[in-house]
């Protein structure tokens, strides 16, 4: 298990995980801009344990995918992705022990180019 919490401590969560498996970035507009590496997790695996009220969600194009972050300090903790909602994306940047600067093998997921957005 891990422990995820945001920079002002405001949200934690816990991770029922010990390896990632898929570690990745991704080129969408909004990921691009916040820069984050991540993993995934079924929904039943990531439960918030403290700071649900400071939790604000921030949608667009579609409205499907949900991406949540810290009121108070900003930070994106965590998502739920358009094209599987049964799963979670998480910042592993709000993991302590994780330093994503080390990280090898981060794919690259083309958000750029969803196939929900293709016509």
């Amino acid at each position: 298990m891990k422990k995820l919490k945001c920079h002002c401590g405001q949200i934690e969560a816990e991770i029922m995980i010990n390896n990632f498996k898929k570690i990745f970035r991704c080129n969408c507009s909004i990921c691009k801009r916040k820069g984050a590496t991540m993993s995934m997790v079924k929904n039943e695996e990531f439960k918030i344990t403290k700071g649900k009220n400071k939790l604000k969600l921030y949608q667009f194009h579609t409205k499907v995918a949900k991406h949540y972050f810290c009121s108070d300090c900003g930070i994106y903790t965590h998502h739920n992705p358009r094209s599987n909602p049964a799963m979670t994306g998480f910042n592993l940047g709000c993991v302590d022990e994780i330093d994503t600067l080390k990280l090898e093998n981060v794919l690259i997921n083309d958000g750029l180019n969803h196939p929900l957005d293709k016509k």
